[in-house]
Formats: structure tokens, sequence, C-alpha cells
């Protein structure tokens, strides 16, 4: 029997985390990581998923008040890990030394254990402006996003907007806040009666989306 679906599975795991393809994370577990409650599709091996909580009193606090959402659960021991969310895209970012990166808590797919992260809320956004409460982590590891749809990223050497829930990560270094557009908001953005929009300014990054997320179930009354 032949097939390429089994050179995929002919392939030797290596450690850490890798793309098993664009849209699946393979993790070569030999100690422990972190990820998104739920992401797991597949082991092989002597693995245990426990749940983590925010970590601090801080954290969470501000976890419960803002409702970030990055539910995580610490996988451990050895073996291989597979990942996934809806068949979104997952995209690695390695931060190195000092380096540091705010992403939005719902594209958090995976991230190693020795990272140091924390849950920050965007200058100017208060209740009104939906929250707008991301995590930023520190450090030195390697951290799986997913995006749901292509994403693109844009290099930020003027004022930049995107809307609040496209925005799936951005340079830590930049000043964030909020633009309230009035009459033009049901115009501008994707959904209907949009009002706000993420402020970038100085030099960096954002990764945008194609989508404003998963869309909400919509329960019947």
């Amino acid at each position: 029997m032949r097939s390429q679906l089994f050179q995929q599975a002919q392939e030797i795991s290596q450690p850490g985390m890798h793309l098993q393809n664009h849209k699946m994370l393979r993790v070569g577990l030999a100690g422990e990581f972190y990820a998104r409650q739920g992401a797991m599709i597949a082991y092989q091996g002597q693995v245990e998923f426990d749940y983590q909580g925010a970590g601090s009193v801080g954290r969470f606090l501000k976890k419960a008040f803002t409702g970030e959402g990055m539910p995580l659960m610490k996988v451990s021991g050895r073996g291989d890990v597979f990942l996934a969310r809806d068949a979104w895209d997952v995209h690695l970012v390695d931060l190195e030394g000092n380096d540091a990166i705010t992403v939005n808590g719902d594209n958090v797919l995976a991230f190693e254990s020795g990272l140091a992260w924390d849950i920050q809320r965007v200058q100017g956004a208060g209740i009104t402006a939906g929250g707008l409460f991301n995590t930023t982590f520190t450090g030195q590891g390697r951290i799986a996003i997913a995006c749901h749809g292509t994403p693109v990223l844009l290099n930020i050497d003027q004022p930049t907007f995107v809307d609040t829930d496209s925005a799936v990560a951005w340079s830590s270094t930049l000043r964030t806040g909020v633009r309230r557009t009035m009459k033009a908001g049901a115009l501008i953005g994707r959904g209907s009666g949009e009002a706000f929009q993420l402020s970038l300014e100085g030099q960096g990054f954002v990764l945008v989306q194609a989508s404003e997320g998963a869309p909400v179930p919509v329960q019947a009354g």
C-alpha cells in the first residue's frame, strides 16, 4: 500500500515544537509545556494532562476579571503530542534573550514552559471597549500561535489601526491604545456596528488574521 500520507507517519520525531503541517503542531515531549485546553488531537507515549491555573494571585484576578481567552493545561511526560484548533493556521514564534511579544489569548495554542507570561491591559481600553486584555510573553522559548485564516504581518513605522478581534500579536515595545470611530464604526470594520480599533505606534510589527475569529454561536431564544 502506498500513499503520501504514510510518508508523514514515517517522519522521525524531533524534540520541541514543530509544524506537522500548516494546521497542526507536533511536540516532541521530554519534560513539560503549556497548551490551550482542548487543543490535543492525538498523542503517543507516556503523557499527562493537568489543569493549569493562572499561576499567581495577580494573574488569577486579572484572568477572572478580563475573561482573557487562554485556558491552559500543563502537558508533561515523554512522547509526541499533536495539537490543533479548528483547522486554524499554526505559526511558530521564537523569543530570544530579552524579546517580548503580546498575543491575543484567543490565538495562543501552546508555549514552552521556560517563558514568562502575564495578562496586560491595552492602554486606554476600558470596559466600554471590550476590555482589550492580552497576554505578554517574555524570555527565551517558542510559542505556537493559531490564526483564523492566513494572516498578514505589517511592519509598523507609522500609526496603524487594526480591528480589535483581528489583531493576533504585536511587538510589546509598541505604544498601544484604542481609537473610537463614531459614525464610521458600522462601515469600516468587517462586523456590524464596530466602533473601536487597536491603535499601534512606534517601531515594530503586528500580525493580523484574515478574520475576526470563530463566530459566536447564537442561542435560540
